[in-house]
């Protein structure tokens, strides 16, 4: 390959995420306000030793306005606290139940158990699943419901804001956002059901509980692990369109708050995303192709005095979807200016778990093993 036919192909990989995020940015939006009647929703929390993190989850919920809700959560198994802490609220709000999980049957992974099990237990045909800290706005499940009522879309989510202080959870979190935004095609996304466009977030989704059943409902994935994903990915593959919508403003979590829990997070779903045989070199390609060459390429355009215009311009177009992606979307500016950074770490993480895979290791997550 010549150096010209490589500075071109340098230059697309930079290009690509710059204007497919650009483009779904716009179409990556805040689910507008209900019109028309009151919505009943089930609230679905699984709740595995959540103690110190369930009671502000469980006071937003119960804060909603515009809808009628219950809020089921299912204690799964807790070694701490945190069944007396819901048998509290429970008590003084009828609106609160609180479900003890059943032994986990051999061939399931935990959360898709609880789930599933919180399903069977929801009395309205909207169900939205939030995790057990993550918090929302007074608006955010009637909106997340409206959405569920265009006929298109069985399954609705998107990403919470995500609440980052130490500097790994900087560097690294905000790469779903680049993921998600610069690769998925959101028009694709939307007028087909093809699996391959399945996207999800399982901090917090909505699905139609008629057509979740239809599909098999978590019972379908039940060894699986990245739970939205997959159950996307099940609507999907049975004709059901699935959606993304922009919740930032309408709801915040803080996924992990240290690098050991971000890398063992990451790595239990790793092998269900993109660290597969086929489509980890690929990701490599583009991945360090677009994020972190160009870079590399202007540091050495500088210091050998060659030409530094191509460089820069990939470098920009980068930058640039970095910058207005952490603007939109509340993320550090830090971490745009550490994104090659970013990058690197995590296609090392997902080499990690692939290599893992191939050699039959464990990854653990809440206490339970699971096998890749």
């Amino acid at each position: 390959m010549s150096w010209h036919t490589l500075a071109v192909v340098i230059f697309v990989l930079a290009a690509i995420p710059f204007a497919m995020g650009f483009i779904n940015m716009f179409f990556y939006r805040v689910p507008p306000k209900p019109s028309g009647k009151v919505a009943a929703v089930s609230v679905l929390v699984p709740a595995r030793n959540e103690e110190q993190r369930i009671r502000p989850t469980i006071e937003t919920v119960l804060a909603s306005q515009d809808i009628e809700l219950e809020l089921l959560i299912a204690d799964d198994h807790s070694t701490d606290g945190t069944a007396d802490l819901v048998a509290g609220y429970a008590t003084q709000d009828p609106r609160v139940k609180l479900l003890s999980v059943p032994d986990m049957p051999e061939g399931w992974s935990g959360k898709m158990h609880a789930c599933y099990f919180l399903a069977q237990h929801a009395n309205n045909e909207h169900m939205i699943f939030l995790d057990a800290d993550v918090t929302v706005s007074p608006d955010a499940l009637a909106r997340l419901s409206a959405a569920l009522e265009r006929p298109k879309f069985a399954m609705v989510s998107g990403l919470p804001r995500q609440i980052m202080e130490s500097f790994w959870e900087k560097v690294l979190i905000p790469q779903i956002h680049v993921l998600l935004l610069g690769y998925l095609p959101f028009v694709g996304m939307r007028l087909s059901t093809w699996a391959a466009f399945g996207a999800g977030c399982g901090q917090l989704l909505g699905v139609r509980k008629s057509e979740y059943m239809e599909c098999g409902g978590h019972e379908a994935i039940k060894h699986l692990i990245h739970d939205a994903l997959q159950l996307s990915r099940l609507f999907r593959s049975h004709g059901k369109g699935t959606d993304m919508v922009d919740l930032t403003p309408l709801a915040a979590t803080r996924m992990y708050d240290n690098f050991a829990d971000i890398w063992s997070g990451f790595l239990k779903n790793a092998h269900e995303g993109i660290a597969t045989p086929v489509a980890l070199p690929i990701w490599t390609l583009l991945l360090v192709g677009g994020h972190i060459v160009p870079f590399l390429w202007f540091i050495v355009a500088m210091l050998s005095g060659g030409a530094v215009t191509l460089p820069l311009v990939c470098c920009l177009m980068i930058v640039a979807f970095r910058v207005v992606m952490g603007w939109k979307y509340d993320i550090p500016l830090m971490s745009a200016l550490l994104h090659p950074l970013g990058v690197g770490v995590m296609i090392v993480l997902q080499w990690v778990a692939l290599l893992g895979a191939t050699r039959g290791r464990q990854v653990s997550w809440r206490g339970r093993n699971y096998s890749p």
